[in-house]
Parts: C-alpha cells; structure tokens; sequence
C-alpha cells in the first residue's frame, strides 16, 4: 500500500481523503479536524476567505501553513469568467497550482452548469492550470472533462452538504468505465460507510466537508473518515468474493468423520 498513490498532473498523494475547511466552530476546531483525516490535501473557497488576514489565528494562516497542498476552489461562482477571474486571483497569491473548479447553477440545488464548467475548464487547462472540476455524476460530462485536459473528474456522490450517500453507485461505475483520469467523488458523503463504498467501486478518491465538520465530534469524525476511505480503497484492491444466491460452506466437506 505504501507504493499506492494517487497521480493528479505533476502531484502525487498518499491519501486519497480530500478535505474541506469550511462550516467548521472555530479555526482550532478546523485544524484538529484536517489533522485527524490525514489528509494531504485540503480545499477552501477563495471567495469566502479573507487572504489578506494572516494573523496568528485567522483561517488564512492555517491554510498558508505548508502542511498541506492547499486547493482553492471557485464555491459561490455561477459564470466560467466568476471562475476563471477567482482562480487567476489565486494563482496572483501563489495558491493555485492546482484547483478545483465548481461553477454552481442555482443557489438551491448547487448542482453544477456543465456548459459554464465546461468553458471554465478549457481557459484554465490553456493557462496551465492542475484542474479538478466538481460535476455531474454524467459520463458523457466527464469524458468531455478529460479531453479538455482536466487531471481528474469530481463527480457528485448527492448534493452539496446533503449527507445523502451515494445515490447513484451505477453512474459511477459508468464513469469509471468511461474516464482514464482518476474519479474523486465530491459532494453527498454523509458518514464513513459512504466513503467506503466509494473506494470499493473503485472511485480514487473523496472529498468532504460537512460530513466532518456538521458531525457531533468533528475530530472523531475525521478519523472515521481515514479508516473508511483507506479499507475501502484496500477492499477494492484486494477484490471482493462473488456474490451468490444460496450458502457456501466455509468448512471442507471431504474428509468428514462418518
């Protein structure tokens, strides 16, 4: 397992958890969180932080800290040129190697709007940008994801922050079937068997945020989310028995004593 990572561009990651740094109590709250997930990477909204306010304390400053590959991401954008303008912004202040691109659109569903995600991610590819685009759980969408040069598809699992689960796991397979570049599930995982199954379908990776953050014990959350996506991501690897109908003695049944 030490040899299994994940390829995003020119980016290698053990873990295969990607975090969110929003809706958390506090800033320290947010941090002993991103530390229980071990997690490599963790994403913000650039929107929604307020990077010019590095005291000791402010939200900037854990995120500037070097102990994670910080992944800025375009939450709250509606338009490709909202977007493109973030993440350029971003890149200006040095955090934006590679990105999460998220075009939202409406503001009550938050489902994505391909067609703005789509143009989005064909600037940012040319300006050389790593990109990771939140999208459908649409295989036609994220085919057209991966010949634009995006490094990876983040389809959604069920909406934003709904902690429904995996609604639709035979999308995901599809998609899986689909794409060369690997597929995070983003959005919809509500607790850690959610994030299991994910892996055991053979998705790369999971990216959360409230299932953690709005979790009774967030710390104790984030470490439940580490387990599940490492023994779901082994459970895949190791490849399951076949289902079957009827009973399948465990012990042999030659030899038996008479």
């Amino acid at each position: 397992m030490s040899e299994d990572v994940l390829e995003l561009g020119p980016f290698r990651f053990s873990s295969r958890l990607f975090v969110g740094t929003g809706k958390y109590r506090s800033v320290e709250e947010t941090e002993a969180a991103l530390v229980a997930s071990g997690a490599e990477v963790i994403t913000a909204a650039i929107r929604r932080v307020d990077l010019n306010d590095r005291s000791e304390g402010s939200m900037m400053r854990l995120l500037s800290s070097k102990r994670w590959t910080l992944l800025p991401n375009t939450a709250g954008c509606y338009t490709a040129e909202e977007a493109v303008r973030t993440l350029r912004l971003a890149r200006e202040l040095g955090i934006a190697d590679i990105v999460k691109l998220e075009v939202l659109g409406d503001p009550k569903t938050l489902y994505p709007d391909n067609e703005q995600t789509l143009e989005a991610a064909k600037l940012l590819v040319k300006e050389g940008f790593v990109v990771l685009p939140y999208c459908l759980d649409d295989p036609i969408v994220c085919r057209k994801l991966e010949d634009l040069g995006c490094a990876a598809v983040m389809p959604l699992a069920a909406p934003i922050g709904s902690g429904l689960g995996i609604r639709n796991p035979y999308n995901l397979r599809i998609i899986l079937e689909t794409v060369k570049v690997p597929v995070i599930v983003d959005a919809g995982v509500g607790t850690a068997s959610d994030a299991a199954v994910a892996m055991e379908l053979g998705c790369h990776g999971v990216l959360m945020n409230t299932a953690i953050a709005h979790a009774q014990r967030p710390v104790l959350m984030a470490e439940a989310m580490r387990g599940a996506v490492q023994a779901g991501r082994q459970a895949f690897l190791a490849g399951r028995m076949p289902r079957r109908l009827h009973a399948n003695a465990s012990s042999p049944e030659a030899g038996l004593i008479g």
